[in-house]
C-alpha cells in the first residue's frame, strides 16, 4: 500500500481545483461543459482516493459518510447517463466543504504518524 498521506494530497488537489472550476458559480457550471467534465473527473478521483485512506482516520471523522462519497463515485465512474446535475451541484455547494474540513483535519491529527 502507498503511504496514505499521498492520497491526502491528491484528495485536498482535487478539493482545490473544484472549488477553482465552479468559482463563477451554479450559473456558469450548468452552461459550460468543460467544466462539468472537469468538476466530475475530480470528483471521481477524490472519491477513489478517499477509498484509500486508512479507516482509522475515516473512523475519526464519522461526520462524513465515506460510504456515501464512495458510492457517488461509482455513479459518476459507471453510471455516467444517470448523472444529474442538480446533485452534483448540491455536492459541490454542501458536501465539499465538509469533506475539505474533514480532510485537513485528518492531514493535522495523522500526517506524522
Amino acid at each position: 500500500m502507498k503511504d496514505p498521506r499521498i492520497y491526502i494530497i491528491h484528495i485536498r488537489e482535487c478539493i482545490n481545483r473544484i472549488e477553482s472550476y465552479t468559482a463563477e458559480g451554479m450559473d456558469s457550471f450548468y452552461s459550460d461543459l468543460k467544466t462539468q467534465d472537469a468538476v466530475i473527473r475530480n470528483l471521481e478521483t477524490l472519491g477513489d482516493a478517499t477509498q484509500q485512506l486508512p479507516e482509522a482516520w475515516k473512523d475519526a471523522h464519522p461526520e462524513i459518510d465515506w460510504r456515501r462519497v464512495t458510492e457517488f463515485r461509482n455513479v459518476l465512474a459507471h453510471q455516467y447517463l444517470e448523472i444529474n446535475l442538480d446533485i452534483v451541484w448540491n455536492v459541490i455547494e454542501y458536501r465539499l466543504p465538509e469533506l475539505k474540513q474533514a480532510i485537513e483535519k485528518i492531514a493535522e491529527d495523522f500526517w506524522n504518524s
